[in-house]
């Protein structure tokens, strides 16, 4: 097995080692070569390759279809099928993904800081790639484009191993962000894909600190664990996302419902969207059932602690093991609180510290709950959907980090830019 050629299922240990080390060691000297490259350049492969995927469209769909068939086959349905297809408009939403991310100030070289010491060295704090970054992720074929677009701007080359489901989605993806490389003239190595869907390659990939700089993972919570459990190179983790929308006793009864609604139906399938409800008990009678309505109008099924249920029949029971889930589907989770305070503890006990938004029209109240609630994202009066790169104003990303160190919320390409001190002197020697 090479790295250019497709293979599916079971391979060899030893072919896939090597295919590995191949990966690697094209992927170094590509990022060598990246981390000089003028940002036009690469802001020239970026477009190009936006072209491509607009011209490949049909390609791109005919792969998709391909994985869709597969998909429906094992059986999955619901929020996962749509996390996997493409359309026309999610193949242009990645081509403008691309255009957005050429359009961004290049962090390369950008000098963070800088001061004089009082004995004439002039110190400055510049912005440098991290380097060759593992990328693992599941489902959405749109990632393939969004990681190797930010990994290309920020002067960091790519290893991507997208999930078995997308893989021709994700390999037609790759060919049209090769074509955008050829174009600019920069290395094809700048962006690879692992060519097997084995996970045995997952393995390799996560032990080999002197061919890869950083892993980031995006998946689901078996994916995060075992890529903490046994990678041998430091993780930026992309973790669940069981986010929380809680309606506050101050809250604008008419925003509360649009939110919620917007939060959990807009997209289910995706790690920003609403799983738990929680509403202040104080109101509950007077909000909720305009909620539950819209919601249960939707096909969303609704699962409730006892004061919930006591107001619609259509609200099923809610077990404990609900206000960890993350459930990807149309389905939430309510529970009544006793105020902001209880809310906030239930958030940080129960949450994946990833995105939470409040409803009121209390500032005060407001405050206490984005200082206090542990989370990467916390929103006022606003979908948790919105937990987004894009949206954010950063092109795209390659997930939401729900970390502390390096980089926290979306990662976008400063967050994938390290630093170095440059240090200017005039002949200084240390006494």
């Amino acid at each position: 097995m090479n790295a250019g050629t497709e293979t599916v299922g079971q391979t060899d240990a030893n072919a896939i080692h090597d295919a590995m080390v191949t990966l690697g060691q094209a992927a170094r000297a590509a990022m060598q070569e990246l981390a000089t490259v003028p940002a036009e350049t690469k802001n020239k492969a970026l477009r190009e390759a936006a072209k491509a995927i607009r011209a490949s469209k049909e390609a791109l769909l005919a792969a998709n279809a391909k994985d869709m068939a597969a998909a429906e086959a094992n059986g999955t349905q619901g929020a996962m099928l749509d996390r996997l297809m493409l359309n026309d408009d999610r193949v242009e939403a990645m081509a403008k993904g691309l255009e957005d991310i050429a359009a961004l100030e290049d962090p390369v070289g950008s000098v963070m800081a800088e001061w004089d010491r009082p004995n004439g060295l002039r110190i400055q704090r510049v912005r440098v790639p991290l380097g060759v970054i593992g990328i693992i992720y599941e489902s959405r074929p749109n990632v393939t484009a969004d990681a190797g677009g930010l990994c290309l701007k920020s002067g960091n080359a790519a290893i991507l191993r997208g999930g078995s489901e997308s893989f021709h989605s994700s390999r037609a993806i790759l060919d049209c962000l090769h074509q955008g490389l050829r174009m600019a003239n920069l290395p094809t190595g700048a962006i690879q894909i692992v060519p097997t869907t084995d996970r045995a390659a997952v393995g390799e990939m996560l032990t080999m600190p002197d061919l890869i700089d950083i892993i980031v993972p995006r998946g689901g919570k078996g994916l995060i664990e075992r890529v903490q459990a046994e990678s041998r190179i430091p993780v930026i983790a992309h973790l669940d996302g069981n986010c929380h929308v809680y309606i506050d006793r101050a809250a604008s009864s008419d925003k509360a419902a649009d939110i919620v609604f917007n939060a959990k139906m807009r997209r289910p399938g995706i790690c920003g969207a609403a799983e738990s409800l929680l509403i202040d008990r104080s109101i509950a009678e007077s909000v909720l059932p305009t909620i539950v309505e819209r919601l249960s109008e939707a096909g969303c099924e609704i699962r409730g602690d006892a004061a919930t249920q006591a107001l619609d029949s259509r609200i099923a029971a809610a077990s404990e093991e609900d206000w960890d889930t993350e459930y990807l589907d149309a389905i939430i989770s309510v529970k009544q609180v006793d105020g902001v305070d209880a809310a906030v503890d239930h958030i940080n006990r129960h949450g994946s510290h990833h995105t939470d938004s409040i409803v009121t029209e209390d500032e005060g109240t407001a405050e206490k709950f984005l200082s206090r609630v542990d989370s990467a994202i916390v929103l006022h009066n606003a979908s948790t959907q919105f937990a987004d790169g894009g949206e954010f104003g950063m092109g795209a990303e390659i997930g939401i980090s729900t970390g502390r160190l390096h980089a926290r919320g979306p990662v976008g390409v400063e967050q994938l830019t390290t630093f170095k001190y440059v240090v200017r002197g005039n002949g200084q020697v240390r006494p």
